[in-house]
């Protein structure tokens, strides 16, 4: 087999696990699809894709990140949460690594809950704080697999079309 194309099969691979990562926090899923991107530009000598092309994919890649760390708490705050809520909702998020993938959705509920709680309002608005953590997660969610998904539109415009 040509090395080129195993160098392809492992760009599909990095961006495969990538996607993964989107979803569960514990990959870091962007990194993930920009490397196997990139690797694919690489593997052809950049002679398709470019700079430009790889600059945007970058810059969509780091506002996963961005996302990635305030979608819960802005959930929360959606919800009417304290400022304690919202940043309980965001270290949270970090429970997935020690409780592993339930930490996804338990972890920023929890601690927006634990955070509403602590600045001494009523049960029923700590739940609904960790309700809108939740929420802002899985919204998250959503817009890194858009976000994932124009990444992959770019390379394949600069590849295929441009």
């Amino acid at each position: 087999m040509d090395g080129q194309v195993l160098w392809q099969i492992l760009a599909v691979l990095l961006v495969l696990t990538g996607m993964a990562g989107l979803v569960l926090p514990a990959l870091p899923g962007a990194a993930f699809i920009i490397g196997g991107l990139f690797l694919s530009a690489w593997a052809e000598g950049f002679t398709h894709v470019g700079a430009v092309s790889l600059g945007l994919i970058t810059l969509l890649g780091a506002f996963t990140f961005v996302v990635d760390l305030v979608a819960g708490s802005l959930g929360a705050k959606g919800f009417g949460a304290s400022p304690r809520a919202a940043l309980g909702a965001a270290i949270g998020s970090l429970a997935v690594f020690v409780i592993g993938p339930l930490g996804i959705v338990l972890g920023p509920f929890a601690g927006a809950v634990i955070g509403e709680i602590s600045a001494q309002r009523s049960l029923g608005a700590a739940g609904m704080a960790g309700l809108g953590a939740t929420i802002g997660l899985v919204l998250g969610v959503a817009v890194k697999l858009a976000l994932a998904g124009a990444m992959i539109g770019v390379f394949l415009f600069a590849r295929f079309v441009a």
